[in-house]
C-alpha cells in the first residue's frame, strides 16, 4: 500500500459558513456544516493539498441537548463519541433529515470520485447513556435488548449494571432516570461519577469480568460481538474504506482479531486505524490486525517537545528506532488531531509556521501513513471560547461554532481561498508541496531511511537540527530540519556507513534540486563528505540528489 495521507475534518464546523460565533451558540444560532456543503471543489481541493483519505469524524448519531437530556449531554451539540444509534447519521449534517442517510451515501461517492477514500469513526467501548436505535436493519436486537440488568455482569448482557443503585450525578439530571445505573464509559464501576468522568457514555461489555479480576468470557462469543462486528459490516457495505477505532485498548484485543478477519474477509482493503497509547500492547493490536495505530506517546509527544519545549532534536532517533523496522511501517504520524491542542495556540506554539520543521520529520522519515487535521495548514489557533469548551488551544466538538480560518478558505464554498491573508496562503502552500511530494515521491513512498544524525560534529548542532536519507534505487533524498529560531548556516557530514548500507554509489559531485522550495545547487556528494547548508528559522530542506 502506497503512503497515506489522511485528512481529518469535523462536518458539523468544516463548511461552516456562519460568523455568528455566539457563546453556547445553538444550532440556528451558530450555524451547522452539512453533508452537501462539502462539493466537489472543497474535495479537490483536499486532493490537491495531497490527501489520500478523509477522515469524516462525528458521522454517527449522537446525543445533542436538542434531541437528548442536556444535563447528560456536553455542550449544545454533543460529543461525537457519546453515539446514540449506530444505524444512523448525525441529523445536524443533513440538509432534509428524512433523508440523511442518502446525502452521506452521496458524500461517500463524491469523496470516492474525486480520488480520496473515506474513513469515520468506529466507537466500540461506550455509547451514550441513552443509546437507542431506531434506524437499525430489521431482524436486528438493539444494545441492552435482552439484557438481565439485575446481574452486575454476564458475557450475555451489552452492559455493566450496578444492581439496586441509582445513577446519580452533583447536579440536577433534569428528569434522567437511570435504574439500575450503569457502569461509565472509562470504566468507572459507580453509580455516581463526577464532572470529569465520561458521564454521558455507559461501557459496553465484551465479557470481560472486570469486577471478577479481569476474566474474559469469550466461549461462547459474547452478545456484544456478535453485534459489534454486524454494525461494521453495516458501515463497510456502506462503501467506506475504513476506520479510526476510538479507543482501541479499552476493548479486548480478542475480539478485535475475531472482528477484523471476518470484515476483511468480505472486504479485502478495509482499513483500521487503531487510537492506542501503550506501546507495551502494540504488537498485540497489530497481529490482530489493525493496519495503523497512533504514535502518539513516542513521535507526536516528542516533535512537540522538541518544537515548544526545547527538548534536543537528536532525541527524535530514539522515536523511530523503538519501533524498529516492521512495526514502524504500520505506526500513524500526527502533529495535530480533535484531542490535542493546535499547534498554533498559546498552548503549544503560537505559530503554525514553527512546527514546520516537525511536519518535514512527520511527512517523510518512513513510509507510515501521516495525519493532518482541518485547519492545521492555515495555522488555526483553537484560541475561542465557543461554549462547553472554554479557551483550551482545541476546536470545539461540543458546540455549534464557525471556525475562522477554515471559513477563509472556504469563501462561502468557492473553497478558493479568496479571504485568506498571506501568512495563511504560505502556510498552506508549505503543506500542498509537502504532502503532495510525501504522497508522490518514490523515496518517501519506498525506499528505505538511514538517520545522519549522529554523526554529525562541528558545523551541525544536534539539539537543534536533525537529518537523514531516503534511498530508493534511481533516488537518494537528503533532509535537514532547523528547529532554532535563528537562520542556520550548516555543514552536513555524509557518513560512509550511510552509502554501504544504502548501497549508494559516490560521486563526486552532483546536482541537488531543493523539493520544498525550488532551486538547485551543486553538493559534493560523497561518502565521509560535507554538503554545507543555510537554513531559515523554522524551515527544511528535502533536497533531490542527482
Amino acid at each position: 500500500m502506497n503512503k497515506i495521507i489522511i485528512y481529518q475534518l469535523f462536518p458539523r464546523w468544516f463548511a461552516n459558513y456562519n460568523e455568528t460565533r455566539k457563546h453556547d451558540g445553538s444550532k440556528e444560532e451558530n450555524g451547522c456544516g452539512r453533508f452537501v456543503d462539502i462539493n466537489a471543489r472543497a474535495l479537490k481541493s483536499l486532493s490537491d493539498l495531497g490527501a489520500t483519505h478523509v477522515w469524516y469524524t462525528g458521522i454517527i448519531r449522537h446525543a445533542t441537548a436538542a434531541h437528548n437530556n442536556p444535563a447528560i449531554t456536553k455542550g449544545k451539540a454533543g460529543s461525537p463519541y457519546a453515539i446514540t444509534d449506530y444505524y444512523d447519521v448525525d441529523p445536524d449534517l443533513a440538509k432534509d433529515e428524512q433523508k440523511r442517510m442518502q446525502e452521506f451515501e452521496a458524500l461517500v461517492q463524491r469523496t470516492h470520485e474525486a480520488g480520496l477514500g473515506v474513513l469515520i469513526d468506529f466507537v466500540p467501548n461506550h455509547v451514550s447513556r441513552e443509546y437507542k436505535s431506531t434506524c437499525k436493519p430489521q431482524g436486528v436486537s438493539d444494545l441492552g435488548e435482552g439484557d438481565h440488568p439485575e446481574w452486575a455482569f454476564s458475557p450475555l448482557n451489552n452492559f455493566y449494571y450496578m444492581p439496586g443503585e441509582r445513577f446519580t450525578m452533583d447536579m440536577d439530571l433534569q428528569g434522567y432516570e437511570e435504574y439500575p445505573a450503569k457502569v461509565t464509559g472509562n470504566d468507572r464501576f459507580t453509580s455516581h461519577p463526577d464532572k470529569n468522568d465520561w458521564y454521558e457514555t455507559v461501557k459496553l461489555n465484551y465479557g470481560v469480568f472486570y469486577q471478577g479480576g479481569g476474566e474474559k468470557q469469550f466461549d461462547p462469543i459474547p452478545n456484544t460481538w456478535t453485534k459489534m462486528l454486524d454494525i461494521l459490516l453495516f458501515w463497510a457495505d456502506k462503501g467506506i474504506d475504513g476506520v479510526r477505532v476510538d479507543m482501541a485498548e479499552m476493548v479486548p484485543v480478542e475480539f478485535f482479531a475475531w472482528a477484523i478477519a471476518r470484515v476483511k474477509k468480505k472486504h479485502k482493503k478495509f482499513i483500521f486505524i487503531g487510537e492506542c497509547y501503550d506501546p507495551n500492547r502494540y504488537d498485540a493490536y497489530l497481529e490482530a490486525g489493525f493496519d495503523y495505530l497512533y504514535d502518539k506517546v513516542g513521535m507526536y509527544d516528542y516533535l512537540r517537545g522538541v518544537t515548544s519545549k526545547n527538548w534536543p532534536a537528536e532525541g527524535i532517533t530514539h522515536q523511530w528506532m523503538q519501533h524498529g523496522d516492521e512495526r514502524i511501517k504500520h505506526m500513524l504520524y500526527f502533529l495535530e488531531n480533535h484531542d490535542e491542542q493546535r499547534i498554533a495556540s498559546g498552548f503549544f506554539s503560537g505559530s503554525g509556521r514553527c512546527a514546520e520543521p516537525a511536519m518535514i520529520v512527520a511527512a517523510t522519515l518512513n513510509q507510515c501513513p501521516v495525519m493532518i487535521y482541518s485547519g492545521q495548514e492555515l495555522g488555526e489557533r483553537g484560541m475561542d471560547m465557543e461554549g462547553f469548551s472554554g479557551i483550551d488551544g482545541r476546536t470545539s466538538i461540543f458546540d455549534y461554532w464557525g471556525v475562522k480560518s477554515l471559513q477563509a478558505w472556504a469563501n462561502k464554498g468557492k473553497f478558493d481561498g479568496g479571504k485568506m491573508n498571506d501568512a495563511q496562503h504560505e502556510l498552506r502552500d508549505f503543506y500542498q508541496r509537502l504532502l503532495t511530494l510525501a504522497r508522490e515521491d518514490k523515496a518517501i513512498q519506498k525506499g528505505q531511511m538511514y538517520d545522519i544524525t549522529y554523526a554529525q560534529g562541528e558545523g551541525f548542532n544536534k539539539h537543534e537540527q536533525f537529518a537523514f536519507l531516503r534511498h530508493v534505487k534511481g533516488e537518494t533524498l537528503l533532509v535537514v530540519v532547523n528547529f532554532h529560531d535563528r537562520e542556520q548556516q550548516m555543514r552536513v557530514f555524509l557518513p560512509n556507513d550511510a552509502f554501504v548500507y544504502l548501497g549508494m554509489e559516490g560521486k563526486a559531485k552532483a546536482t541537488a534540486t531543493d523539493l520544498l522550495r525550488g532551486g538547485k545547487q551543486e553538493v559534493s556528494f560523497i561518502p565521509d563528505g560535507v554538503v554545507e547548508l543555510k537554513l531559515e528559522a523554522w524551515k527544511g530542506v528535502i533536497l533531490k540528489i542527482r
